[in-house]
């Protein structure tokens, strides 16, 4: 029997669906909660955004739903009714157009060296989207990857990413999605909470530097373009509203413009960032100005054996793992959301809303607010580095065991059935991926090299620079009861389409407002692709849990059972 909010959910959707347009208006109607939850768009009350790093698509789903099942890892066996991905089959594995071949990486290759994912060099690899520079343009060599710069043509299947194979399988992925622009994790994290790089206002060379460069690039990490004195986000430089950065080895900016969290404070909805490690180790100190420690660490890759591909010495990479990163820390880079002192709420209540703390968060304070019955509409859940999927510092393994852990959390909680989480990445890291993203913001500069020197298309008169775009794809999920089963979208997506599904939910506008910047300098969140077709609104959501195994990634207490909805 089909459930009596079956017509409401169903013209629900396809309005959403139509708001994708970029001129469309939001015209689904609001629908109020039944625990004073705020009024929302569809049942999803609580956007859980779990925020990972540096993986392209085919470095975790290139076989999908395909795994070697060598003995000894994991077995994964797919449904039946599995739909294929793009992924490389064919000439795209054997017979590669770069200089060495894919490779599947197995669970003993956890651990591989980080690999170059500089603005200019992603493009680099791209070349034109014949995509055959990628070991010459960013691949790395040293501990946990080949001499011959191999591995970052590597790839991991279902008895590795286990887990997030077998979340695939009951839930709903993208093969379609796209980082929004080139570069490394500031970049994408900039745009996932504001659809924006541009905006630099302020900023920092390593030692000093001047403190508002009009002309200058900040090397590798900021481009100002001549004449203009605000600038672009291409690297990773740390956040000068923070106490935590490190002036004297990195960069810092601060930028002005809107964020997501201006939106939902408008409208007084919680939400927050959490991420590891944000709890300082050494409290500011009021009386001194002493700023905050974030001393907090774990030892990286547990479970993890040393890796065998370029390191013959044997050298030790279970070593403390700093938990905090600054750069990672999107929100901090604006005034009106940064917590510079990582002072803490000013009470459990206080989780989510308006205090002292900003709505920026340690992650245990996430649990906090969730078994107190205090979860915010929008959460933003950043693992500590050790458990963020990033090469170097984390692992396929050590990331499974976050993502497990939390899912499986989540589950038990009386608010799972109002709940989505996302799971989307920062950036690619590099990795190989076979498909090319539209460019749907051209950008020509002394950094662009898509098409060549200076070439990522034509610009229009007075675009932002630097913001060459979409970038490499990456992988996406979509967790929840009410989310498709064992589905694949192919709708293009980027990062900021997490941005637009919260913007639509909760009516919230516009980054840039109701009228639309001229071409070139808006936020991409207008143009986003939408995440709805990942979701079934149009039956009643799948209650059953699906509680996995955060070490092996299977499923606890059976296999692929799970159809039918409760």
């Amino acid at each position: 029997m089909k459930s009596k909010h079956k017509n409401p959910w169903k013209r629900t959707l396809t309005a959403l669906a139509a708001s994708t347009i970029v001129s469309a208006g939001f015209i689904a109607p609001a629908l109020a909660g039944d625990d004073g939850d705020a009024a929302t768009a569809t049942p999803i009350k609580h956007v859980v955004i779990i925020f990972q790093e540096n993986i392209s698509f085919d470095h975790y789903f290139a076989t999908y739903p395909i795994a070697a099942n060598p003995a000894g890892e994991p077995k994964f066996t797919a449904r039946d009714d599995t739909p294929s991905v793009n992924g490389l089959t064919g000439g795209l594995l054997m017979a590669n157009t770069n200089s060495r071949q894919p490779n599947r990486l197995g669970r003993l290759q956890a651990f591989t060296c980080d690999q170059d994912h500089a603005y200019s060099d992603e493009q680099k690899a791209v070349d034109g989207g014949l995509l055959d520079k990628f070991v010459e343009a960013v691949g790395r060599t040293g501990v946990g990857c080949k001499p011959d710069g191999s591995t970052v043509m590597g790839y991991y299947d279902g008895n590795t990413v286990t887990a997030i194979w077998n979340y695939a399988q009951r839930f709903a992925m993208s093969d379609n999605s796209f980082d929004t622009g080139f570069g490394p994790s500031t970049v994408g994290a900039l745009n996932l909470i504001a659809g924006q790089t541009h905006g630099v206002i302020k900023a920092t060379n390593p030692v000093g530097g001047v403190p508002t460069p009009t002309t200058t690039t900040v090397p590798g990490t900021i481009f100002f373009p001549s004449g203009d004195p605000v600038g672009t986000v291409i690297g990773d430089p740390q956040p000068l509203l923070d106490d935590c950065s490190s002036p004297t080895s990195r960069a810092q900016a601060q930028l002005a413009g809107t964020n997501v969290g201006d939106l939902l404070n408008a409208k007084n909805l919680t939400w927050g960032w959490f991420q590891g490690g944000f709890r300082p180790t050494i409290p500011f100190n009021p009386v001194t100005k002493a700023p905050a420690v974030c001393g907090a660490a774990h030892t990286g890759h547990p479970g993890v054996a040393n890796p065998t591909d370029g390191n013959p010495a044997n050298v030790d990479v279970h070593v403390s793992i700093a938990d905090y990163v600054p750069h990672h820390s999107p929100f901090q880079y604006y005034a009106q959301t940064a917590n510079p002192h990582h002072l803490p709420p000013s009470s459990v209540a206080m989780i989510g809303k308006t205090d002292q703390a900003n709505h920026q968060y340690d992650l245990s304070d996430f649990w906090t607010a969730v078994n107190t019955g205090h979860m915010p509409a929008v959460s933003y859940l950043k693992a500590a580095a050790f458990q963020d999927g990033h090469p170097g510092n984390s692992d396929p393994l050590s990331e499974q065991t976050f993502l497990v852990d939390t899912i499986n959390k989540l589950q038990q909680t009386s608010e799972w059935r109002e709940t989505a989480v996302v799971i989307l990445y920062d950036d690619s890291d590099g990795w190989y991926d076979h498909v090319t993203g539209p460019i749907v913001n051209p950008s020509a500069t002394s950094v662009d090299f898509f098409a060549g020197p200076g070439n990522c298309g034509t610009p229009a008169a007075h675009a932002f620079a630097a913001r060459c775009s979409y970038g490499t794809r990456q992988p996406l999920l979509v967790v929840s009861p009410w989310a498709k089963t064992n589905f694949v979208d192919h709708t293009t997506t980027d990062q900021s389409s997490t941005l637009r599904f919260i913007e639509d939910n909760w009516r919230l506008g516009f980054i840039d407002g109701p009228t639309a910047p001229p071409a070139g300098q808006a936020s991409f969140d207008r143009i986003a692709g939408s995440i709805m077709s990942m979701f079934d609104f149009d039956d009643r959501p799948n209650l059953r849990p699906f509680i996995l195994d955060p070490a092996s990634g299977l499923k606890i207490g059976g296999d692929h059972d799970d159809q039918d909805r409760h």
